[in-house]
């Protein structure tokens, strides 16, 4: 197969295939051949919308010239679809989180392995600006040696604009398992694997209210906790305190704050890719830090509240397949993702059970970016 562009395939046509679509058509690396879906509707639909190819789900496991599938389906169909993309022989990156489970997990990363293929995951926004210019800093030794930190995402839920919000407060919702992904990956690039998990939880409203769309007026059962504390504990000592919830109504917290030796860090939302960090060295004033000179920053996309952000969703795709050409580690890969789910589950666990979870898995801190500003720095 020729070098570049890599051809891919998404199975999965929802809402947020669009995003990858779009982000796949700023990379001169890889391309989006075709989209499938279980509803054939759905992905002619898209595929009309985007100009790409449709094709249905056999089709598309079959296409010979595609070699990466971005598995975009429901989380309980991970496991399903990824398999049968790598039983297919193709390598899979599939949104978020990998599978379920954490033995359903290994069980496709063994599969991946017995086929010679690579599994990759979301999040990738480690791989923005913001957080690789942290990771820069760190890894230069700004703020001595990490000590601990706290993170922490706080809202009030998202029943007040989203038109369907019932799956976010049935069980496998929840704050944590949502929106948790972004910041604990974010903290496994920046210090590596978690070794110890204790948490509480609790629900803070147990009924919702829809206030848009159709169904505005009716009423959810809320069935999951929607508020959890955390402590974990990673390999290399450093404590840190996490705080998911979707019972607060405002808060003047900084998405990840990190405690060191000889100073502070303000890591700025993993949501997204780009935002200003700040800086303190021993405790002088806060300055920023100049993410100029990494990739993925530039703010491209508005928010429901205005708000420009950076988004350079599937920028994991493009690492991936430069990876499988050059024949080195992806970042965004199944190990990391593993670790993440399994962290994720036991916050969980460990509050459900009212005990301390040691976390069983270990994944290596992904490698690190090069300064550049374009997909030139998986080159």
């Amino acid at each position: 197969m020729s070098a570049y562009p890599v051809k891919v395939g998404i199975i999965g046509c929802g809402v947020i295939s669009t995003a990858y679509i779009l982000g796949v058509g700023r990379s001169q690396s890889i391309q989006v051949k075709s989209v499938a879906d279980i509803r054939e509707e759905a992905a002619r639909s898209q595929a009309a919308a985007t100009g790409v190819g449709f094709a249905t789900i056999d089709e598309i496991l079959a296409d010979p010239s595609i070699e990466i599938i971005i598995n975009l389906t429901v989380p309980n169909a991970h496991a399903e679809v990824s398999g049968r993309i790598i039983e297919a022989g193709k390598h899979v990156y599939s949104e978020k989180p990998l599978t379920v489970s954490v033995t359903q997990a290994r069980e496709l990363l063994s599969l991946a392995d017995a086929r010679g293929l690579r599994v990759g995951c979301a999040p990738d926004t480690f791989l923005g600006a913001s957080h690789q210019a942290c990771r820069a800093l760190i890894d230069d030794g700004r703020i001595g040696k990490v000590l601990g930190g706290a993170a922490s995402f706080l809202s009030r839920g998202m029943e007040s604009w989203h038109p369907n919000p019932d799956f976010f407060f049935k069980p496998g919702g929840g704050p944590v398992l949502d929106l948790g992904p972004y910041y604990i990956t974010a903290l496994v690039n920046l210090l590596g694997p978690i070794r110890a998990v204790t948490a509480t939880a609790s629900t803070g409203y147990p009924v919702r209210r829809i206030g848009s769309g159709d169904r505005a007026g009716e009423d959810i059962q809320v069935e999951t906790p929607t508020s959890y504390s955390a402590l974990l504990t990673f390999v290399n000592g450093a404590r840190f305190t996490l705080d998911a919830s979707w019972d607060v109504w405002k808060h003047q917290r900084a998405p990840i704050e990190i405690y060191g030796t000889d100073g502070s860090l303000l890591v700025p939302d993993p949501n997204f890719f780009g935002d200003e960090p700040k800086i303190s060295d021993k405790g002088g004033d806060w300055q920023p830090v100049d993410i100029a000179g990494f990739a993925f920053g530039e703010r491209n996309r508005t928010l429901r509240t205005g708000r420009e952000v950076a988004d350079h969703r599937a920028v994991g795709v493009v690492d991936m397949a430069v990876a499988i050409r050059r024949g080195r580690p992806h970042r965004a890969n199944g190990e990391l993702a593993l670790h993440v789910l399994d962290v994720l589950l036991a916050i969980g666990k460990s509050a459900s059970d009212a005990s301390a979870i040691e976390i069983e898995s270990r994944c290596e801190r992904p490698l690190a970016l090069r300064q550049g500003t374009d997909e030139n720095v998986f080159q």
